[in-house]
C-alpha cells in the first residue's frame, strides 16, 4: 500500500494562497500617486501655487515615463523574472512616495511623480507573467480581475483613509504613510512563485513577434486611458470649484471611483467565457462610461447625484474595461511573450494617462469643465469604436 502524498509545506501553502493578494498590493501601490494627485489636488494648487494644467502636467511626467518604459520594460521582466520585477515594484513606490512626501518645490514633485513612472511600468508585465506561469486557465480570469482590482483599492485609499489622514494632520504625512508601506510589501513580495535560476539576458533567444491583437488593444487603451485619467485627476477638483463639495466629500468621490472599480473589475473579468469573449464585453462597458461621462457633464445642471452616478459609472465600467482588456492579453499570448505583450498594451494605456490630464486641463481653462467631460465621453465612444473594428476584423 502506498503511502499518501506528503502536505505541501506551511511556507509553500501560504506562498500560493499569498498569490492574489500580492498581486492586488502591487496594483495599488503602482497608480497610487495618481490617485493622490487628484485627491491632493486642492491642497496642491494652493501650496505650490500651480494651475490646473501644471497639475495635468505632473500626471504626464508619470504615465509619459511609464509609457517610454513599458516599449522596453517587458523583455526586462521575461528574463529577470516576475518576483524580482514586483519586489523592485514595491522598493521603486516606496521611494517615489517618499519624495513626494518631502518635495518642497513643483519641480521636486514633478521627479517623484516621474520616478513612480517606473512601477506602473513594472505593475501589469510582472504581475501578468505570474498569473500565465502559476495560475491555471481556468483560474485566470478571476484572479486578474482581483489583481486589476488593486488599481481601485489605491482610489479607494487614496480617496478615504489617506484623505481623511491629510485633512485631520497633513498631506505630507499621508503621503509619507503610503511611502512606508510600499516598502514593508517589498518583503510581502518574496511570497510569488521563485523566478528560474538564473535569470535570462534580456534578447538572448528568440521570441515571435507580437500578433495583431496586442496592437488593436494598445490602441484602444491608449483612448481609454486618457478618460479614465482625467476623471482621476480632476474630479475632486470638479465637484470642490464647480459643484460646492468640500474637501473630504469632494474626495469621497475618488474612493467611491475605487470601490466601483474593484467591484467592477472582479465581476466584469468573470463574465469573460469561451462563449462570451473579452471584445464582447468591452463594447457595452465603453458604451455605458460614455453615458458616465455624460452624467459628470450635467451634473452642474442636476445636481450631487449625478456627479455621483458618473463617478461610480466610471469605476463600474470604464475602470473594469482595463481588467478586461488584460484578460484578453493573456489570452492571446504565449508564456515567452506575456511580459512583452502586457508592457506594449501598458505602453497605449499609460500613453493616455501622459495624455489625457494635459489636454482635459487646457480645455477646461478654455471652455469650462463641461468642454473637459464631453472630451471624455468622446475618448471612450472612440474606444468602442476600435474594439468593435477588432471584433469584426478577427
Amino acid at each position: 500500500m502506498t503511502a499518501p502524498p506528503a502536505p505541501p509545506s506551511d511556507r509553500g501553502f501560504r506562498a500560493r494562497a499569498a498569490v492574489p493578494a500580492v498581486l492586488t498590493a502591487a496594483m495599488a501601490f503602482s497608480m497610487l500617486p495618481l490617485f493622490l494627485l487628484g485627491t491632493l489636488a486642492p491642497a496642491l494648487i494652493t501650496e505650490f501655487a500651480i494651475t490646473r494644467p501644471m497639475l495635468g502636467a505632473l500626471v504626464t511626467a508619470g504615465f509619459g515615463v511609464a509609457a517610454a518604459l513599458s516599449l522596453v520594460i517587458g523583455s526586462v521582466v521575461d528574463a529577470v523574472g516576475a518576483r524580482r520585477s514586483a519586489v523592485a515594484l514595491f522598493a521603486v513606490s516606496g521611494i517615489a512616495l517618499a519624495v513626494f512626501a518631502t518635495a518642497s518645490h513643483y519641480l521636486v514633485l514633478v521627479a517623484a511623480v516621474a520616478l513612480a513612472g517606473v512601477p506602473q511600468a513594472l505593475a501589469n508585465p510582472s504581475t501578468n507573467k505570474v498569473v500565465a506561469t502559476a495560475v491555471a486557465p481556468a483560474r485566470r480570469g478571476g484572479v486578474i480581475g482581483v489583481k486589476q482590482s488593486g488599481v481601485q483599492v489605491g482610489a479607494f485609499v487614496a480617496g478615504l483613509p489617506l484623505a481623511w489622514l491629510a485633512d485631520g494632520v497633513d498631506w505630507r504625512a499621508a503621503v509619507g504613510t503610503a511611502a512606508g508601506l510600499a516598502l514593508l510589501f517589498a518583503d510581502a513580495g518574496l511570497l510569488l512563485p521563485a523566478d528560474p535560476e538564473p535569470a535570462r539576458v534580456p534578447g538572448s533567444a528568440h521570441v515571435p513577434p507580437a500578433g495583431p491583437t496586442v496592437w488593436w488593444l494598445l490602441g484602444f487603451s491608449v483612448l481609454l486611458g486618457s478618460g479614465i485619467a482625467a476623471v482621476n485627476t480632476y474630479v475632486a477638483l470638479f465637484a470642490t470649484q464647480d459643484l460646492g463639495f468640500g474637501a473630504r466629500a469632494a474626495a469621497a468621490l475618488v474612493a467611491g471611483l475605487g470601490v466601483t472599480g474593484v467591484v467592477g473589475r472582479i465581476a466584469w473579468s468573470r463574465l469573460v467565457s469561451a462563449a462570451r469573449p473579452p471584445g464582447a464585453v468591452l463594447v457595452p462597458l465603453c458604451v455605458a462610461a460614455v453615458l458616465a461621462a455624460l452624467a459628470l457633464l450635467l451634473a452642474p445642471h442636476g445636481g450631487a447625484g449625478l456627479a455621483w452616478a458618473g463617478v461610480l459609472g466610471v469605476g463600474a465600467f470604464a475602470v473594469a474595461a482595463n481588467a478586461v482588456s488584460m484578460l484578453a492579453v493573456v489570452a492571446a499570448s504565449t508564456p515567452r511573450r506575456t511580459g512583452r505583450d502586457s508592457a506594449l498594451v501598458s505602453a497605449g494605456f499609460f500613453t493616455g494617462f501622459a495624455v489625457g490630464p494635459p489636454l482635459f486641463g487646457l480645455l477646461v481653462e478654455v471652455g469650462g469643465y463641461g468642454t473637459g467631460w464631453a472630451l471624455v465621453a468622446l475618448e471612450f465612444a472612440a474606444a468602442a469604436v476600435v474594439i468593435a473594428v477588432w471584433r469584426a476584423r478577427t
